[in-house]
């Protein structure tokens, strides 16, 4: 594969990479813990700790390298995290090489068990004897 060709095929890994670490930046310079983001609608409404609730938190905590305070906010958002990053550097080395992303598929007994996973990490967070997993 030839430079131009090479810069082209990777060009939108590194457009999402710009928009991550942008994303970052603005988490890190903003700290969810003392500033104002929109608050989940959920959890206004009703109280209870959505699936999602702490993500920002989280995700804001990682960017300081304080990995314990990310996992106490939302551990589910940590390890999609990592996913993230592993899945978007498969992409770049797929594109650098000029092949496709080729992901394994996901066949209905393992969604199920995904979904079944995160209905249980939204109950025990509700819950006073998961308080160790709910937002902080």
């Amino acid at each position: 594969m030839t430079a131009p060709t090479r810069g082209r095929s990777i060009a939108a890994p590194l457009g999402v990479a710009a928009a991550a670490v942008g994303g970052a930046v603005l988490l890190h310079v903003r700290d969810p813990r003392t500033s104002t983001y929109l608050p989940c609608p959920l959890h206004a409404l009703t109280g209870l700790w959505c699936p999602g609730c702490g993500t920002t938190r989280a995700l804001g905590d990682l960017t300081r390298g304080d990995i314990a305070a990310a996992a106490s906010s939302n551990v589910v958002a940590v390890v999609l995290a990592v996913v993230a990053v592993a899945v978007w550097a498969l992409w770049l080395r797929a594109r650098w090489a000029g092949r496709p992303l080729v992901l394994p598929r996901f066949d209905r007994s393992t969604v199920v068990v995904l979904l079944v996973v995160l209905t249980f990490f939204t109950v025990v967070r509700n819950t006073p004897w998961g308080t160790a997993i709910a937002p902080t």
